[in-house]
Order: structure tokens, then sequence, then C-alpha cells
């Protein structure tokens, strides 16, 4: 039977018809509410598709029983495959050569999960957050709501919340968990929006009134007598990263505390395999998705946060399933009493997978540590497309397209987001700073976070445009915030000190370069420590030094200018203006600055001077 061939079956209503318990809500946390046993379930065990019984894993309930935990994470709404470099991922051959795979698109992850889930009695399937948010304009333009429906297709059975989830706040979350039409625009059809069928978790993030988790902070899965509890966190630092009205009203707490305590609670109600789903990630030693993470020892191919969030959650926690730093990595890291448990994640935009196999034992109820077996495949773009993802893409594109298919612009060659500095991080910081000088003649530069540039522009057409047009949708898809142009007056110390939160404070461990507008350079000296590696006399606006009590205009999106990303001291600014969003500002510089015979051609990166 192909792959595809499960998109005409009926779906399964994990609300009626899976075997479930839930965690109480926040009126009655600590409950558990059970549904009834799917349709599809039968005695017996795991067959992995090849027939193999033995160590009581097959038919029959012996006691060891393996259980597939399918995971992906950030997927960020990409329905679509992405474009350029964020729809690909690079693979270590035998020889240890490397090549990139073009990777990515719901119409195939959907063939993937469904061909993995095979032969799998006892399949689950998790994610890591970030499933929304930040998302192309096919699922954007009408705020997630067709994410949500191809994920409840996708059959995900639960995932944690992540940063991006709060972009539109509490309140917008929950209609995604719950269901009902936007407030300001509606509904898009005939058929209000139901929501997600999988729940949404989130175990420290807490109402500042109640002090009560806004969500469920942990679900249950059940079959056949097998309980894998789940748990669900986001990185604490999340008021860092999303703006100011996105958070208002909650309080994030410690992910490792947090975590310790509803594993301590799901112990006490019987629940002892336990799978935590944490949105903050690490950074690998290797940029290949499929490297030796142990190589040469536990853990030794990553570093970053999560590091030391595995080192110390409780070992009653046998699997951690991670996010946020889109990376990939299947690794061992142990726990406080020194033994190993795995750690995933799955890159993101749906370009990977994790199948991990966690071998239960009846006799404990717990999970069998030794053996873990975990590995990320690529979503290849070389299966058929799942019928059903292919047609509601259709359907919402068709809504999408009298606005998202006008062009805006016209580029002469791909222009890349990577790099410290990045072609279009200058294009769009350049872009930032010609709106502020129409807005205001005094404005003097303009600063853009890397993590607001959510994809490159592609030469080549992604529809009927042709190649080299930059459609609406697309640059959407690079700036999909719906930030605001501000300006705001700051001190040259002040400008210094911006420079330097890139590289200390919060921004230390995992520095955050902002892009910059022509005519501000610097050095940047990679060799130091800490704020020392931003050269100050270096700094130079225009050619000239830039002066500690002289008065800068500067242009930023309204992120930045609240304090963003660490940068504290961008929303000390004084004498703001708020003006247009982002996007608007973007598609007016294309416009103005590019034609069929005269496209943009990518800028040169050249602003800041990197030592190594």
């Amino acid at each position: 039977m192909p792959a595809t061939a499960q998109s005409h079956q009926p779906r399964r209503r994990r609300r009626t018809s899976r075997l479930l318990v839930a965690a109480a809500t926040v009126a009655t946390a600590g409950a558990l509410a059970a549904a009834a046993l799917p349709a599809s379930a039968s005695p017996g065990g795991d067959t992995r598709g090849h027939g193999d019984h033995g160590k009581g894993h097959g038919h029959g309930h012996g006691r060891y029983q393996d259980v597939q935990l399918l995971s992906f994470n950030d997927l960020h709404g990409n329905l679509e495959p992405p474009a350029g470099s964020s729809g690909r991922v690079t693979e270590v051959q035998p020889d240890g050569t490397t090549k990139t795979v073009d990777a990515g698109g719901i119409e195939y992850l959907a063939t993937h999960l469904r061909e993995a889930r095979k032969g799998n009695r006892y399949s689950i399937t998790a994610a890591g957050g970030d499933m929304v948010g930040a998302s192309p304009l096919l699922s954007g333009l009408f705020h997630d709501e067709p994410t949500v429906e191809a994920l409840n297709r996708l059959d995900l059975d639960v995932t944690s919340v992540g940063n991006h989830e709060f972009d539109e706040g509490a309140r917008e979350l929950a209609r995604l968990q719950n269901g009902g039409c936007h407030p300001t625009e509606g509904c898009y059809s005939d058929k209000e929006f139901k929501g997600a069928d999988y729940p949404y978790l989130a175990a420290n993030v807490l109402d500042e009134k109640t002090g009560k988790p806004i969500l469920k902070p942990y679900w249950v899965w059940k079959q056949r007598g097998v309980k894998v509890g789940f748990i669900g966190v986001t990185l604490e630092g999340t008021p860092d990263i999303v703006s100011a009205e996105g958070v208002k009203g909650l309080e994030f707490k410690d992910e490792v505390e947090t975590i310790n305590k509803y594993a301590k609670e799901l112990q006490r109600q019987g629940v002892k395999s336990i799978v935590a789903l944490i949105h903050e990630g690490g950074f690998p030693a290797s940029s290949s998705y499929n490297y030796d993470c142990d190589s040469p020892g536990a853990g030794d191919g990553v570093s970053g946060p999560i590091v030391d969030i595995a080192k110390n959650i409780t070992p009653q926690v046998d699997a951690l399933v991670t996010g946020h730093t889109h990376n990939a990595y299947v690794c061992t890291i142990p726990d406080p009493a020194g033994n190993p448990r795995t750690v995933t994640s799955a890159s993101s935009f749906g370009r990977l997978y994790t199948d991990t196999t966690l071998t239960y034992d009846r006799a404990t109820g717990d999970i069998a540590r030794t053996s873990v077996k975990s590995a990320n495949h690529v979503v290849t773009r070389d299966v058929p497309k799942a019928p059903d993802m292919t047609r509601l893409i259709d359907r919402w594109s068709t809504l999408a397209a009298p606005i998202g298919n006008r062009p805006i612009g016209y580029v002469s060659a791909d222009i890349d987001r990577d790099g410290t500095e990045s072609p279009l991080g200058d294009l769009i910081a350049d872009a930032q700073f010609a709106y502020g000088r129409a807005q205001d003649p005094e404005t003097d530069l303009a600063l853009m976070n890397p993590g607001g540039i959510r994809a490159p522009l592609t030469y080549t057409a992604s529809g009927a445009e042709g190649d080299g047009v930059v459609t609406y949708a697309e640059g959407f898809t690079v700036q999909p915030f719906a930030n605001t142009v501000n300006l705001k007056d700051y001190t040259g110390a002040q400008l210094i000190q911006v420079l330097k939160e890139q590289v200390s404070g919060p921004n230390e461990a995992a520095p955050k370069i902002l892009q910059v507008s022509s005519g501000l350079t610097y050095t940047l000296d990679l060799t130091k420590s800490g704020a020392d590696r931003v050269v100050t006399d270096s700094i130079r606006l225009n050619g000239a030094p830039v002066d500690p009590a002289a008065t800068y205009r500067v242009a930023s999106n309204s992120f930045l200018a609240g304090g963003g990303d660490g940068f504290t001291t961008l929303g000390e600014g004084t004498n703001e203006l708020v003006g247009a969003d982002d996007l608007a500002a973007f598609a007016q510089y294309l416009t103005a600055n590019s034609s069929a015979t005269a496209p943009i051609t990518p800028p040169a990166a050249d602003r800041i001077t990197v030592v190594r």
C-alpha cells in the first residue's frame, strides 16, 4: 500500500477516540481524564513491520514493549517546502564528505510520518514547540489556522508551547487550542475554526494573577496498559524574545524546576515513563544532521543551554525532545545520577523528524534506558505527496493568492540571510533606514535583529511569477512578525553600548549580531571575550567616529525598540516615532529601487569586519 493511502482513511479524532489521559486544565490541575480506546488499537506489541516478535515485543503482553516516539520541532507554519537554504539539510556521507538534500514541506512530512508509523501499534507523535508563529504568508495571513488544521490531519498527539506561540498573546494561543473564529477578522470560511485536536503544554507559563499554568502542564498517552507522560515547557527567557504585549500578564518559570515538579506529580499518579518536551536547545558541533553527537564522549557534540538543563532534570524523566535553536542532534547526556539519557532536536521547518524507540518495561512501568534508540531522518521530497495535505494547501492558497502573488520587487540572484552579517540583513536594514529618513530626515542609521529574518530571498520563482520576481508572499515569509518601524534618539554612548550588547549579557554565549544599514561600520574581534569583542574605536558612522555625547536617530523594528533580544539599551531611547509595519517598509524599498530590467543585486555584506 502506498504511503499516502492513509490520507483517505477516516481521521482519528483524539477528543473522542484516542485512549488519552490529559492533565487537568488550570482550574483542575492534577486531575486525569481518560477517553475511549481507538478502534485501530489491538492487543499486542510493536511488530516493526518485520514480523520479529522476540523479547516480548510482538503480539501478546510480554514484559517489554517498544513504543515509537516520532518528533519534530520549530515548524513555524512552513506548509509549503521552504525556499533556499531554509529548505535544505546537510548530510555526512560514509566517506566523510557532505552533501545537501532538499527537505521539508507538510505534504512530504505527512508521507514520511505515515510510512514510519506502519507496523508500529504503539506510536506517539510529539513536537517541541514553535509549530506556529513567524510563519509564511500561507499560514500567517490566516493567523496560523492552516497549520493547526494540517497538524490535526498529521495526527500530532501533543506539543509544548514555544516562544512564538506567544507572538499574538495568550488569548490567541487559547483560541488556537480551543477553536473559534478570529476576534477581529472573523471566520475564513463558512465553518468555524475548531482548534487543535492535540494539547499544547505550558507547564512553566503561569498566569501572574492566579499563579497557575495557562494551559495543561502535562499529558499522558495510554494504550493497552502502557503509559507515557509528557511535560511541556518553553524557555524561561521567552519574555526577552517576544514582544511585551505577547507575554503581558504571564510569568515564565525555570525549565528544570518545573519539569522536576511535574515529574514527581506524574510519579505519584503511577506514570513512571516520562518524556520532556522542551522549547530550548543547543548548538551542535557539526552542521550535518547525522553527525555523531556522542563522539568522542556522551554529548560532546552539542553545547548551549540544553546541556545544563539536561544534566539537572530529574532521572525520573527518560528522554528530552528539544528545539528553539533550529539545529539537529541526537545525543546522550548524563542525567544527575550519571546515567545516559537521549536528547534530540530535529532542525526546523519540517525538514527532519526524529524516530526514537522507547522500550517500556511492563513490570516496572518505566523505560529501559539502555535500550533507547534514536535517529534523525530527512523529510525528502522524493516520496509521493500526501493528497489531503495538497488539498489543504490548495484551498488556503486560493484564499491567499490575491494578496500573496502581487510583485513587490526584483532581484538578480539569491539574497541569503546566512552569516554574521548577511546580504539580506543589510538589505532590510537599508530599507528601514530609507523608511526612517522618509519619516524624519534626521534619521542616522537602522538596526535589524537577525532572528527577525526568517527566510532568504531566492531568484528562482516559487510560483508562476517568473525568476527574479519578489512577491508579497515571499516578502511576508522573510518578515512575518507585523512589527512597526520605529524611530528613537540615543546618545553615542548608548549606541556603542547597544553594539556591545550583541556579545555580552544574555547574548554572550550565543551572540546576536545586529544587521546594520549602509554607513555604519565596525570591527568584531571574536578572539576576545564578552563586550570587548566589539572594538570601540573602530565604530564609525559615515567614516567619522561615533561621538559618545552626540545624539543619533535610529530606526529599528518595534521588537528591538522595546528592548527585545537582550538589547535593553534600545528600550531606553527617547523621542519615539512609531511608523508603519516593517514588511510595508521593505516592500516600498524593493519597489522603489528595483525593476525587471534593473533588479537589486545582493549587498556585499562588508560593513562589519570580523576577526576570528
